[in-house]
């Protein structure tokens, strides 16, 4: 079977890509994207921050932080992507709810409104690291309890940054409009992800 471009070029170069990542969803994207990598999610990263710093600047900043904290345990042929989404709303970041109460709230708050999700992208060599990010918005219809209830008790989307994956039954039936990329609401922005990637080979 014939690869795609990308994967042949890192082949040919004789690079391994990494993802450092637990999410299910960006592993699967990866797939999808036909790219081969392998999975490194075995540290703990301190996702804290300064509550001072601008809001858009989270993702790449953590992106980043997590990137540097495997670079210790990389060799000289591994080429390292590490992201992170927030979803934004009039500015305040929602994170992943801690529980279901918290997750009802959140979708409370995107109900009937616009918001932006936000994807950090680090893609780290020994050599070389690229910073960068993705923006998608996104506009909620006005949800009823009934259907946030729903969603929260038959999902459980507490893995989730905003409490909502827009592949699921709540996109389905509650985004009415996105401006960007769909790939980087699900939580990996393919598109960017792909092109970084391709300009990082062939400088290497």
């Amino acid at each position: 079977m014939t690869k795609p471009p990308l994967t042949k070029t890192l082949s040919e170069k004789k690079y391994q890509l990494i993802l450092a990542s637990q999410s299910p969803r960006r592993q699967q994207l990866m797939h999808e994207m036909g790219l081969e990598y392998s999975i490194w999610n075995n540290l703990e990263i301190d996702e804290n921050f300064d509550l001072s710093t601008n809001p858009y600047q989270l993702p790449k900043l953590l992106a980043q932080r997590k990137a540097h904290a495997y670079k210790p345990l990389m060799s000289k042929n591994q080429i390292l992507l590490a992201c992170d989404t927030i979803v934004l709303c009039d500015n305040i970041p929602l994170n992943k709810p801690n529980n279901e109460e918290e997750a009802r709230h959140m979708l409370q708050s995107l109900s009937g409104r616009k918001h932006a999700v936000i994807t950090g992208v680090c893609i780290l060599t020994h050599q070389k690291e690229i910073l960068t990010e993705d923006i998608t918005y996104v506009w909620f219809e006005s949800l009823i309890n009934e259907e946030i209830d729903f969603y929260v008790k038959t999902f459980i989307p507490l893995d989730k940054a905003g409490a909502y994956g827009i592949q699921e039954w709540i996109g389905l039936i509650g985004i009415r409009r996105i401006e960007g990329s769909y790939s980087n609401v699900v939580g990996l922005p393919t598109t960017l992800i792909y092109n970084q990637l391709r300009i990082l080979l062939a400088q290497i």
